[in-house]
């Protein structure tokens, strides 16, 4: 079969797509036949408790902290589409690495890499290590680095890739190779950024592959929810228990949403990559932008990575913005189609500030380090139409520099520009 010049526009290089992913995304775990309705669609099931037919005898669920009928649809529906045996959903993405957290015991090591997700580092820095944890920040995207952390006490390595908010990329299998040579290590890979449709860090020999799915997964930006997916029997058991012995479950209307937004996660992300493909091309050859962070241009340090690693990039842009803090406020402040406001991966395009807002929580000293200045801008780019994102961020970026002309008279977004054609 042929490829479409639309799909070899934007995915050429990359690592090939993941076979019958739309197929299970629609269809796994949604089989009408577990329902005495046959409903095409899983029922939301609010029951907390179930009947059973006699003491300790149940058909599949007794109470729904323990399990409910439509978080099992989805959790079935993300392992399909994650590669993997086992899924388990959480009540948010922080619940869920708190829960993969307590996997260990207090004197055990963290090494998290050290451009991470602000509340991730937030939750290691103040909460983890005050339990008895041990916590160390390493360059992972240095797999010397990764190697010379790593101790007799190393229990868990955490890494994010992309990393948020400066999109370095790790080398998700080197990481394993190293990690996998100490007995006992557990390798997390935060996989929000990616999503299951362009990243499955297990086939790449992680232990763990977790999501925020507020975020890419869910894509609509009505829900708040973590998933851990896992292939190991023992790892499944211990992080089960430890779903329904900390409670930190989603509620099941909350396992609908998401179940439905899987549904069109591949053709999300296709436009995604496709508009921040434009966008970022664009912010590239602007003279008042100081330097654009995007893994899906040959410019990105870690490109080639990228396209071995993946099936193709999402939607997020991190630029420095020329002049400095009140330059890059009076860009965000100026947007009109852009939301000023954190999160990411739903279909309507978001900007915001990371040290002032996402990452304010990471010390200061560290942010310099990551380079996380006042002119960094991370945007999550929609599915709107491309030329009305460009237009917004052209007029923005002409406020920054004219500040007074620019609030005076900024260009219309509707205004259509002449785009250059993808060509891989």
């Amino acid at each position: 079969m042929e490829t479409s010049p639309d799909r070899q526009c934007h995915s050429e290089g990359y690592m090939a797509a993941y076979q019958h992913f739309a197929t299970q995304a629609i269809h796994t775990g949604q089989e009408p036949e577990q329902w005495s309705s046959m409903a095409v669609v899983p029922p939301i099931s609010l029951s907390t408790t179930f009947k059973q037919n006699a003491p300790g005898e149940y058909t599949g669920y007794e109470y729904s902290r323990s399990g409910n009928p439509t978080r099992n649809c989805l959790e079935k529906a993300v392992a399909a589409l994650d590669g993997a045996k086992y899924c388990l959903a959480y009540a948010s993405g922080l619940a869920a690495t708190l829960n993969v957290a307590h996997l260990l015991k207090s004197g055990d090591q963290i090494i998290c890499t050290s451009d991470v997700y602000g509340g991730t580092n937030r939750y290691f820095n103040k909460i983890a290590s005050e339990m008895g944890l041990k916590i160390a920040f390493a360059d992972c995207s240095d797999l010397k680095c990764l190697e010379a952390a790593i101790t007799s006490d190393t229990k868990l390595v955490w890494i994010e890739t992309p990393t948020n908010p400066t999109l370095t990329v790790i080398d998700i299998q080197g990481c394993a190779d190293i990690v996998h040579k100490h007995k006992d290590v557990i390798l997390a890979v935060d996989n929000t950024f990616m999503s299951a449709y362009f990243q499955r860090p297990l086939s790449l020999g992680a232990d763990i592959c977790m999501y925020s799915a507020t975020k890419y997964m869910n894509g609509h930006t009505d829900v708040v929810m973590g998933l851990v997916s896992v292939n190991c029997d023992k790892l499944y058991e211990r992080l089960k228990f430890l779903q329904n012995a900390l409670g930190a479950i989603p509620s099941p209307f909350d396992c609908y949403l998401l179940n439905r937004g899987l549904k069109t996660l591949h053709l999300r992300m296709k436009q995604h990559f496709k508009n921040a493909l434009e966008a970022a091309r664009f912010l590239e050859k602007d003279p008042r932008v100081e330097k654009v962070i995007f893994p899906g241009l040959p410019t990105h340090p870690q490109y080639e990575l990228t396209r071995r690693q993946c099936t193709g990039v999402p939607g997020m842009i991190t630029f420095y913005i020329k002049g400095d803090l009140e330059h890059a406020k009076i860009f965000l402040k100026t947007l009109k189609l852009f939301v000023l406001a954190e999160s990411l991966g739903g279909y309507e395009s978001l900007a915001e500030h990371p040290a002032i807002m996402t990452h304010a929580s990471v010390p200061e000293d560290m942010r310099a380090t990551l380079n996380i200045s006042d002119t960094l801008i991370r945007l999550s780019i929609g599915l709107e139409d491309i030329e009305d994102i460009i237009d917004d961020l052209d007029q923005a970026l002409r406020a920054a520099q004219y500040p007074r002309a620019g609030h005076l008279s900024p260009r219309p977004i509707t205004k259509k520009r002449k785009l250059r054609h993808c060509k891989g």
